[in-house]
């Protein structure tokens, strides 16, 4: 059960990535959609697990590498973000939110 501390910086990160993914790395996303799905607290806030959907599903590695390799840059302009409401910024790691795959798939399979 998460704190309601946990779950307003788990809301702050989600919207303040989402805006990063959209104004400062759009580039690196032409041509696909990326949202930031869940975001999960650590309970001393020290470590954030940013869950990310893809589309189109078939590029979601290539989206996942270019994430992870640009990490350091997403928590440096993130730290500028919150820097008045955080003492430290959390270390952040990326997760293939694949659930939307999973319910298009199961989809197909009740339409045969």
């Amino acid at each position: 059960m998460e704190t309601t501390r946990q779950q307003k910086v788990a809301r702050q990160i989600q919207k303040d990535v989402s805006d990063i993914f959209m104004k400062e790395m759009s580039d690196l996303f032409r041509g696909m959609m990326v949202s930031v799905t869940v975001v999960r607290m650590s309970p001393d806030l020290g470590y954030a697990k940013i869950y990310l959907s893809v589309f189109p599903f078939d590029r979601s590695a290539e989206v996942m590498s270019a994430v992870e390799s640009n990490a350091w840059k997403i928590r440096k302009l993130l730290g500028t973000r919150m820097r008045n409401q955080l003492k430290s910024v959390p270390e952040i790691s990326f997760f293939l939110d694949d659930s939307l795959e999973y319910v298009e798939h199961i989809d197909s399979l009740l339409k045969e």
